[in-house]
């Protein structure tokens, strides 16, 4: 993280530059000399591809790239400084230690320390994942304190743990490092260059046909577009959506959101059915009840999911005991077929998610209509997100790909 931005400072003259109208009142605004100004918004079109700025009888204006990068760069230094405003609310500074606008001080090596450090909590591990010297790493992180005048690392059994002050910064941090990465992807891609990599955390049901469906269309339209699909629990997908590390998520929504800082865009219902093997007894039946689901073995999704919410509501805690040879637990779909072909166990699933298998004939569904719990599939993104037109294009597509009629298009140049 924070190995492809340049220099802050670089980064902050390119916004005074295009907000005051020129180098010369950027350099004032920045503390820089005029040709220091101008050589750091050479590098940066150098580094982008394209000219920032043209030069005419009204002085410097900003190009419709230069505009486009802006409003990527101002977002990306405002996170950093509402991230330091909200790190130091209450937090009590070293005597005359810290700076009133440490933000603007920062370096690139402080905040790749503070992200080693966040995912790390080791200094040797986050010397390693930034293939530095762990002295450079400690040193950086030294600073950053320095500079805020408050504790961030504490020393623990266990490793380095990061005070509230650091965690909240960090996460500020982390969201506007992503803003910066948008930013030269969407120029990248306006000069149809290399659109940068999507990342997009999926959760199971997506997996099957929803996401592939609508990454083989982009593929079609965006050859270039590279996409990362993180799979893992929800907490672990959430966590890193709100540190910027996805882009969005994509699976069943929360009821309530967990969090107020994220914002859900229901797609579909999705009602689950009980899933058997092929040949099992319960398919030789005209129905069963539920009385007769007790009977048999159960494979039930991780806890603090939509799926076992609804498990919970049709069976209580006595029907579980009752049932026999245990109750398994998995979010693997890989793991729950062949735990269910090899066996007599039923499972909660959706028929969408297991469409495969149902058409190869190695699973069935039993005649039990589920009366409750139909999932809401959709679209969970951070609040104030912006995507960009390749972010948005693979939005489109999954909305187009979802099986039920599509709601209302929302405005993606922010999800508000």
């Amino acid at each position: 993280m924070w190995t492809e931005i340049p220099n802050l400072r670089h980064l902050r003259a390119f916004v005074a530059a295009v907000e005051h109208g020129g180098a010369t009142r950027a350099a004032e605004r920045v503390h820089l000399s005029q040709p220091a100004v101008t050589q750091a918004l050479a590098k940066l079109e150098v580094r982008l591809g394209t000219k920032l700025f043209a030069v005419g009888a009204d002085g410097m204006q900003p190009t419709a790239l230069g505009r486009v990068f802006h409003e990527r760069v101002a977002r990306a230094l405002a996170l950093l400084e509402g991230g330091a405003r909200e790190a130091l609310r209450g937090e009590s500074r070293a005597p005359n230690g810290g700076f009133a606008h440490f933000e603007r001080l920062l370096t690139v090596a402080q905040l790749r320390a503070l992200a080693a450090m966040q995912f790390n909590r080791n200094f040797s591990l986050a010397a390693r994942e930034l293939q530095l010297s762990q002295p450079s790493i400690h040193r950086a992180a030294r600073d950053l304190e320095r500079l805020m005048g408050a504790t961030l690392f504490i020393a623990t059994r266990q490793g380095v743990e990061l005070t509230p002050a650091a965690a909240v910064f960090a996460r500020q941090a982390a969201l506007a490092h992503a803003e910066l990465l948008q930013g030269f992807a969407e120029v990248s891609e306006q000069l149809d260059a290399d659109p940068g990599q999507l990342v997009i955390g999926s959760m199971p049901f997506a997996r099957t046909t929803l996401l592939p469906s609508a990454l083989n269309a982009l593929s079609r339209v965006r050859p270039r577009a590279r996409v990362k699909v993180i799979s893992a629990p929800y907490d672990g997908l959430l966590s890193r959506l709100r540190h910027g590390v996805i882009d969005f998520l994509i699976g069943a929504l929360r009821d309530p959101p967990p969090i107020d800082d994220i914002v859900q865009e229901p797609l579909f219902d999705d009602p689950l059915s009980i899933v058997v093997r092929r040949g099992h007894p319960l398919t030789l039946r005209n129905s069963v009840s539920r009385e007769g689901l007790i009977d048999y073995p159960w494979v039930v999704p991780a806890e603090e999911t939509p799926t076992r919410a609804v498990f919970h509501k049709l069976f209580s805690p006595d029907d579980v005991a009752r049932m026999p040879g245990g109750v398994f637990e998995t979010s693997s779909l890989v793991l729950l077929r062949g735990l269910l072909t090899g066996s007599d166990r039923l499972a909660l699933l959706s028929a969408r998610q297991a469409q495969y298998e149902l058409d190869q004939g190695l699973l069935a569904l039993a005649p039990f209509r589920v009366p409750i719990g139909a999932r809401r599939i959709g679209l969970t993104f951070r609040r104030g997100w912006r995507p960009t037109p390749t972010q948005a294009l693979l939005l489109d597509f999954l909305r187009r790909a979802q099986p039920d009629a599509a709601p209302a298009a929302i405005d993606y140049r922010e999800i508000e």
